[in-house]
């Protein structure tokens, strides 16, 4: 069964760095991509970055490319993201979520059919 698991959320001061961990089971990363999104209250889930297991590459939104980095690890079935200098404007729920796909990784949720159940990032002074 495919499984995702989010976790590394917490309440941070701005500035501050952060590392979020998605776990996956019953998945193979040699052919998934592996996408991260968040999503507040009133808004549209929004992909913030993805990672393809078939060829390593990675696609970053606008908004965050300077400051998030996205890794996997397939021998650990983890998927991170890393976040440097939080901003209040990164407060959210993040899910992380898996597509069977070829090349390359989109961050269009409408291509991802398997998600976790989020961790929620609050940045606040």
């Amino acid at each position: 069964q495919e499984q995702l698991a989010e976790s590394g959320g917490g309440l941070l001061q701005p500035g501050a760095s952060l590392r979020l961990s998605c776990t996956t089971s019953g998945i193979d990363l040699n052919y998934y991509s592996i996408g991260w999104f968040r999503q507040v209250p009133g808004k549209e889930r929004e992909g913030v970055s993805c990672i393809s297991g078939r060829d390593g590459s990675v696609d970053y939104s606008n908004s965050v490319q300077d400051r998030f980095t996205i890794s996997m690890d397939k021998a650990k079935n983890t998927v991170s993201l890393y976040v440097d200098s939080l901003k209040p404007e990164d407060t959210a729920l993040y899910y992380c979520a898996a597509a069977y796909r070829g090349l390359g990784c989109v961050r269009r949720p409408q291509a991802y059919r398997v998600w976790g159940q989020g961790t929620q990032v609050t940045v606040s002074s």
